[in-house]
């Protein structure tokens, strides 16, 4: 069978086997291109000590992928992930998730780095939480580096049994603007009608930090949290025109408990365990979730040509090398810099000043016609494809899959 992007109302509906395991093999080797740069001590012996047994919380895509390969074939590190995929099976590809994990077990196997990888288990149920511990008894480790990176619409609490979902919405009133689709080429005027308190209650349930606290309760508990360790969780801030759909909305109230969460988990466990918990702000990226998004599309693409012809621009790969380079494990630093609010920030090249200015002018004046002079629609849909497989370098998609395995 020939494979091909199936794209219904700019989501993918399949994935490329081999251009999955091809879209793993670049990444890998565009962070082993960088292990030099992922130094943590000076000539004193001054610095954080790098991470050696990892545990990343949806693991399969995206900043949680990026972050493992980083983790991994930066550093050497052990590492463990947790993401709920589905398997192929003899008539249909599974998920992109199922492949790239698939991948990067096998290349931490060739380059003699232990990971277990469990993609059949719920992140948010008890059993992923027990698992996680079995195994660091098992191997008689401690979990130094904890990234939540679950980007999940559902979750089921595990205590009650109860379903919630997540939606995008505005809150208090309803929200109108511009969005692309990025595979048509054409901008549309989309309305999204007000959350009701239930849908905010359930999204904050869903992605808000409820969770990442109880793997720390779970962890601590079970005694496999080591001291000192470091703890993160992902969010996005973005430019205040997309706060109305974005950060004052369902998303963004679940992001403030989010950053909640980190405040109450160093009251907590700072003192006793030397935890330090953190926020991280990052830069917009294209994500399996992000077309869907009213304006975020219009957005990130006038983004990326802007930062594009600054040789600014970032991709997840980048952006982790970065965070733990000049973030977590600064060379001859101990201390993290954080803003104001405690939050790590590496959405600082897309939020200065003059980016954000270029972008916002190109934004008042992009229309279809001059869609691709002043913005990047096609640097987005290759993001959005080799997410899923397709569109990767060095694949032949004219070669049949004779296998979805």
């Amino acid at each position: 069978m020939i494979l091909k992007p199936m794209v219904r109302n700019n989501i993918c509906i399949n994935a490329h086997p081999m251009g999955c395991r091809a879209e793993v093999r670049l990444q890998t080797g565009r962070v082993k291109a960088f292990r030099d740069r992922l130094t943590n001590f000076d000539k004193n012996g001054r610095g954080t000590p790098k991470p050696t047994h990892v545990l990343v919380i949806g693991c399969s895509t995206g900043y949680g992928l990026a972050s493992r390969l980083v983790a991994a074939f930066g550093y050497g590190a052990d590492t463990v992930g947790f993401s709920y995929e589905k398997e192929p099976s003899s008539t249909k590809p599974g998920t992109p998730g199922w492949y790239f994990n698939h991948e990067f077990d096998a290349l931490a196997a060739e380059a003699g780095l232990f990971a277990r990888t469990f993609s059949d288990i719920d992140a948010f149920s008890h059993a992923a939480k027990d698992k996680a511990i079995e195994l660091a008894r098992e191997r008689g480790f401690q979990y130094d580096l904890i990234i939540y990176s679950l980007a999940s619409p559902v979750r089921t609490d595990p205590e009650t049994g109860t379903l919630y979902r997540s939606v995008i919405k505005p809150i208090g009133r309803q929200y109108a603007g511009r969005t692309l689709d990025v595979f048509t080429g054409k901008i549309a005027e989309a309305t999204v009608q007000p959350a009701t308190e239930e849908e905010i209650a359930q999204t904050i349930k869903v992605m808000g930090g409820e969770d990442w606290q109880l793997w720390i309760d779970a962890l601590d508990k079970a005694g496999v949290l080591g001291r000192d360790a470091i703890t993160l969780a992902y969010s996005y801030l973005g430019p205040p025109f997309s706060w109305p759909i974005y950060r004052d909305g369902t998303i963004g109230q679940a992001k403030l408990h989010l950053e909640k969460t980190a405040q109450a988990l160093n009251e907590h466990y700072q003192d006793a365990k030397g935890l330090r918990a953190f926020v991280s702000i990052n830069k917009a990226v294209v994500t399996r979730a992000s077309a869907v998004i009213p304006v975020i599309p219009l957005y990130i693409s006038t983004l990326f040509k802007v930062m594009k012809e600054r040789n600014i621009h970032e991709d997840c790969v980048d952006q982790m090398i970065r965070l733990f380079a000049e973030r977590i494990y600064r060379k001859g630093e101990t201390q993290i810099p954080v803003d104001t609010e405690g939050r790590i920030r590496v959405d600082d090249l897309e939020m200065g000043p003059s980016v954000q200015n270029e972008v916002s002018a190109r934004l008042a004046m992009v229309d279809e016609s001059n869609l691709h002079t002043l913005a990047d629609p096609d640097g987005f849909r290759n993001d959005f494809l080799r997410a899923h497989g397709f569109e990767v370098p060095g694949v032949d998609y004219e070669q049949e899959v004779l296998s979805f395995e």
